[in-house]
């Protein structure tokens, strides 16, 4: 089987377990496939960590989940160096739950900022230092936090740099009354423990995956479609005068390289070796709801960031 087809097979299985969030699926694969580090923001019980344990149990890598609360230390998720007399060197390193493929990190606003810090390195530099020596990270390794967006007391808000790192942030909404139903009926059968587990995918289908999306092609009209709204969200006055007073800050560079990655993902998981401008709105909104600051103003007239990106679509046009 080809790498498209395996990772086709991958998000099936998922599908399959995760009932009325085929949206959220794909959007967790997309990043799986573009070596980023994803937040995922839903009210309790809308499957975000069922979601990822059905991709670790369906993918051949480690799961670790990191439970962030409040007591929570840096090194409990580094790990830390403990001293052994029996030891040549006295102290050895022992390694975090930071040290896997796949992290769930669950609840990461509960946690205060030194912790959630503690994952910068990791995720931007695939590696950690701990007592002046660097461990690296497996070469499959990716971050998928959990945020709830309506219980803020007691909570530790990502600051924007953190939030900078994480290639998208998926919104998980309710399912439908057909979807509730059938998945109620979907852990009815699971608690009977009939279910038989497939073979898992290996991981060098990942890596395979990620060569051919690195040869998608980006035509010029596309690379200035993807520019011009990165420039849109930093200078919305020069394409729309009422979004101005919406945005105080646009998206960074590492928004337009991940507008690129993602599109060309997302094109590669419908069997084309191009992007076209509906990939890019496909995904446009993952990729900068996170990385748009927006104004009092905003706040004030109950505008999100999805709308304001609704009303950058508008306003620029496809060359």
């Amino acid at each position: 089987m080809s790498a498209l087809e395996q990772v086709t097979a991958l998000r099936s299985r998922i599908h399959a377990s995760i009932i009325g969030q085929d949206d959220v699926v794909n959007k967790i694969i997309i990043g799986l496939l573009t070596d980023g580090n994803v937040l995922l923001e839903g009210l309790p019980g809308l499957a975000k960590t069922r979601a990822v344990k059905s991709l670790a149990r369906n993918l051949d890598c480690k799961l670790s989940r990191i439970q962030f609360t409040p007591d929570l230390l840096p090194s409990d998720i580094t790990g830390t160096e403990i001293y052994q007399p029996q030891a040549e060197e006295k102290f050895v390193f022992q390694a975090g739950p930071i040290f896997s493929n796949l992290i769930l990190a669950d609840e990461i606003n509960r946690a205060p900022a030194k912790v959630q810090a503690a994952l910068l390195e990791a995720m931007e530099e695939r590696q950690v230092s701990v007592a002046g020596k660097t461990h690296k990270m497996e070469p499959l390794f990716m971050v998928l936090a959990t945020q709830n967006p309506v219980e803020q007391e007691g909570t530790y808000p990502l600051p924007e740099a953190q939030l900078d790192r994480f290639i998208m942030k998926i919104e998980i909404t309710y399912p439908d009354s057909d979807n509730e139903t059938k998945i109620m009926r979907l852990v009815r059968e699971e608690s009977k423990g009939s279910a038989v587990q497939e073979d898992t995918i290996p991981q060098t289908v990942i890596f395979d995956a990620r060569k051919e999306i690195s040869n998608v092609q980006v035509k010029e009209a596309a690379e200035k479609y993807i520019v011009d709204i990165i420039t849109a969200s930093r200078y919305p006055g020069q394409f729309n005068k009422d979004i101005e007073r919406w945005v105080s800050y646009g998206a960074s560079p590492r928004g337009t390289i991940s507008l690129d990655k993602c599109a060309r993902a997302v094109a590669w998981l419908d069997g084309r070796d191009y992007v076209t401008p509906d990939d890019i709105r496909f995904i446009v909104k993952d990729v900068l709801r996170h990385r748009l600051i927006l104004s009092y103003e905003a706040n004030a007239d109950g505008v999100n960031a999805n709308k304001v990106i609704d009303e950058l679509l508008k306003a620029v046009s496809v060359t």
